[in-house]
């Protein structure tokens, strides 16, 4: 008989314990339970790291949205309204307006209608100045010298303009209007552009 007393007390802690059964520690709780509890702890860190990544990460996507609206220029879009939508950008903002909006403009024309495609491929009737949108830094002297004059600005399909609206910005100005599409959007509103000698 002190043989197999002496087994069960030459156990290991954890194997066996003062209840005799396989697998029960001292405390009566399985090795099971003591890893389920160690998992559960491990599970808990991770789910709350992955929820700090995805609240990192969504407010990423929403800054990234704020600051991008559009290329290169820091800013981004919100409605204007009926005549047009505001375009933030770096240091002011300009107005992206529609065809209608601009030929309802140019019944009453009280601003610099001006086109910055290049290369020249023709021009909306009424266009008051072609200026490449490379060269307005360099030809600020044929612009308006008045910083707050209206001053709409246009190419071929909006993104040239939208560079040239950031330097009429970096320039000064304050009002600024861009024909969002551009000529393609003017032509497929059922209108027509004209050819002059420029370029």
């Amino acid at each position: 008989m002190s043989n197999k007393r002496t087994r069960a007390s030459a156990r290991p802690q954890g194997t066996g314990g003062s209840t005799g059964r396989p697998g029960r520690s001292a405390t009566g709780r399985s090795g099971t339970a003591n890893r389920n509890s160690a998992g559960s702890g491990t599970t808990r860190r991770w789910v709350l790291l992955g929820s700090a990544l995805a609240v990192a990460l969504i407010a990423v996507v929403a800054g990234w949205a704020i600051l991008s609206g559009q290329p290169g220029t820091g800013g981004a879009a919100t409605s204007g309204g009926p005549q047009g939508t505001v375009v933030q950008a770096n240091g002011g903002h300009w107005t992206n307006i529609t065809p209608d909006t601009l030929a309802s403009m140019l019944a009453k024309k009280d601003f610099t209608l001006l086109n910055v495609k290049t290369p020249y491929i023709g021009e909306i009737a009424g266009t008051d100045l072609y200026v490449p949108y490379t060269d307005l830094a360099t030809r600020a002297t044929q612009l308006p010298a008045d910083k707050g004059a209206r001053v709409v600005v246009y190419c071929r399909s909006g993104s040239e303009s939208a560079i040239a609206a950031q330097t009429l910005i970096d320039l000064g100005y304050t009002n600024i209007d861009n024909l969002d599409g551009g000529m393609n959007a003017w032509t497929a509103s059922g209108r027509q552009l004209v050819q002059l000698n420029r370029g």
